[in-house]
Formats: structure tokens, C-alpha cells, sequence
């Protein structure tokens, strides 16, 4: 199993953390669909330091979420550690992340995400500050270089290690490449053979067989789930049940898929207010939906709604005439986790 620091997870699949989808409602989907360790979504240092409202509230961690990852980004070493601090102090999020893959020329602009992959020696000169000042484990999520000419995967993780980090997520692609063209697998394969600490892959999984592939490949010791899971947390659970069994599970119905993006926007609803959560539940539906027959004309129609109740009615008279036209639907039952509230 997969062990990071003191933090003993009860199989190898990670939830990535994922900006503006990694909130409280799916993080707790996808523990409840047995996921081994999910990540928050990043947070800026400086944000956290001022005490922004909005930014304490992402700090927020369900109980029925642990273990957890919170993770931060900056690229000032005073400002990184004091935000760490307030993570270690101030949260009971059972692991500080630090950001160091995110391509987003306003992250990378201010020396911070994708930008230290470019210099080892900043790497663990920020590492090491962060886990001298923290209780926590702390570790890194990375990309494997900047660009085709710039890739020191080895040498960063390296670093990592050296600057006591505990464990390090390894997306395959460099920072030029953001979410095109394919993972480069081999580069985390060398990485798992450089260091002793435990490395997380990340890049391309997008069904249990990729998963099974990526650990047979590179022999890491989890796998780090993130577009895959977009709309399907069954991937999730499928990966997990598939790495435990062999066994590859059905994909869930549309009653199923349905049933579950609506418990999605009500904890949103909850937790943000019906018109934030409504609003922001759109891009989720869209995903929800995804390669079901008409789900493009309904799209359209999710996207003007403002209302928790009208898009419900709506969603119910889809799979209404989704079953009217096709009765020929696959068992829920072996990819409906008990646990998932009813």
C-alpha cells in the first residue's frame, strides 16, 4: 500500500488535485468511491496569508474526507513557509502538497509552479524550508521538466528527497506540453529508481487498465487520477477494484451517473449557496453527461439553468428518454459503492 510519511492509505489510487473541481463535495465522492488519498485543489500562499475569506474556506477539510492532501503554491520562501504553517497549524489536513507542475503563465510568472523545475537548487532550498517549519509530512507534485530541451526530473526529485520531502507526484508531460500530446512514462520510471522516498505517477490513466500499466511500467508506488475522473468517479472506484481483483467492473448506468452529479451539486449547493453551486455545477454536468445519446442538445439547456429544482427536473427527463428509447441498460449494482449517500 501506499504510505506517506506516517500516513498509511488503504490502496495505491490518488485523486490530483484538480483547480476548481477538487472542492469538498467531489473530494468526498471520491473517498466514498474508496479512493486512497484525495488532493485539494492548489491554494496561493499569499492568499492564505492575508486570511482571504474565500481562500480560509478552501482551507476546509471533511473529516469523512482523511486522509487529505492540501496543497500550496508561491514562489517566495518567507511567504511559502508561513502559508505552510498555517496548513500545519490551522487545518487538519493530513499532508501539505507543494505545487511545482502548474503551467499557467500567472502561477509560473511569479517563480512558482512550473518555474522551479528549472532549478534544482530552489527546490530544495523551498523544501527544506517548508518541512523544517511544518509537523506534517510534506511532499511535491511535479512535471517532468519545463520543456522537450529542460527536463531534470531526476535531478528535481532528487532534491525533493534531499530537502525531506516524503513523497513527490510525477505528471509526465513538461510545462510546454500542459494536457497535449502523451505522458512520458520512462522519465517516471527513472525517477522511482532515483529515490527511496515514494513516487506517485500521473498522466494518461484514463481507464484501470492504463492504471495497471502505468504501476507495471514505472513500479511506483500509487497511481495519481485526474481528467479520467472528471464526471466519472467510478474510474476511481473501477482502477481500485481492477488493481485489487483483476476484476474490471461495468460502467454505471444513466440513472446511476445522474443520481450521483445530483448528490455532487447538492453538496455543492450547501456548501457554496444554490446560485455559486448551480452556476459552477454546469461544466460538471457537461462531464457527467459525457458520450450519452443527445447529452449535447441537454448541455446547451443545463447551461442557461440557475436553479437547483429546474435542473433536476430537467436531468430526470433525460434519462427518462434515454430509458424510453434504450431498456437495455448494464447492472449498477457491482459500480455503486455502499457508502455513497442515497
Amino acid at each position: 500500500m501506499l504510505k506517506i510519511g506516517d500516513i498509511e492509505m488503504k490502496n495505491q489510487v490518488v485523486l490530483a488535485p484538480m483547480a476548481g473541481v477538487c472542492n469538498p463535495a467531489f473530494r468526498l465522492i471520491a473517498k466514498e468511491f474508496g479512493t486512497g488519498l484525495v488532493c485539494a485543489e492548489m491554494v496561493s500562499d499569499k492568499a492564505i496569508i492575508h486570511g482571504n475569506k474565500r481562500t480560509r474556506e478552501m482551507l476546509f477539510v471533511d473529516e469523512r474526507e482523511k486522509p487529505l492532501s492540501l496543497q500550496i503554491f508561491g514562489g517566495d520562501r518567507k511567504s511559502l513557509v508561513e502559508a505552510a504553517k498555517v496548513v500545519d497549524q490551522e487545518t487538519n489536513a493530513d499532508i501539505i502538497d507543494i505545487n511545482m507542475g502548474c503551467p499557467v503563465p500567472k502561477v509560473t510568472k511569479c517563480d512558482a509552479g512550473a518555474r522551479w523545475l528549472l532549478d534544482p537548487n530552489k527546490i530544495y532550498e523551498m523544501v527544506s524550508a517548508v518541512v523544517e517549519s511544518v509537523s506534517k509530512p510534506v511532499t511535491v507534485k511535479m512535471r517532468i521538466g519545463w520543456d522537450s530541451e529542460h527536463i531534470y526530473a531526476v535531478e528535481n526529485a532528487r532534491a525533493v528527497e534531499r530537502a525531506g520531502g516524503q513523497a513527490v507526484s510525477v505528471h509526465g508531460r513538461t510545462r510546454e506540453q500542459l494536457y497535449t500530446g502523451h505522458a512520458n512514462w520512462d522519465i517516471i520510471k527513472e525517477v522511482k529508481e532515483a529515490v527511496s522516498i515514494p513516487v506517485i505517477g500521473n498522466g494518461d490513466v484514463a481507464s484501470p487498465e492504463d492504471a495497471r500499466r502505468m504501476l507495471d511500467l514505472t513500479n511506483c508506488d500509487g497511481v495519481m487520477i485526474g481528467r479520467g475522473a472528471l464526471g466519472n468517479p467510478w474510474m476511481l472506484y473501477r482502477t481500485i477494484e481492477y488493481l485489487q481483483t483483476g476484476e474490471l467492473l461495468p460502467d454505471p448506468s444513466p440513472e446511476e451517473k445522474i443520481r450521483i452529479a445530483i448528490l455532487h451539486m447538492d453538496r455543492l449547493v450547501a456548501l457554496k449557496g444554490e446560485a455559486v453551486a448551480v452556476r459552477e455545477m454546469r461544466k460538471h454536468l457537461a462531464w457527467y453527461l459525457k458520450g450519452f445519446k443527445g447529452s449535447a442538445r441537454i448541455k446547451d439547456v443545463i447551461m442557461e439553468e440557475t436553479k437547483r429544482d429546474d435542473m433536476v427536473r430537467i436531468l430526470d427527463q433525460f434519462v427518462s428518454q434515454l430509458h424510453m428509447v434504450d431498456t437495455d441498460e448494464p447492472s449498477t449494482s457491482a459500480t455503486s459503492p455502499a457508502a455513497v449517500a442515497q
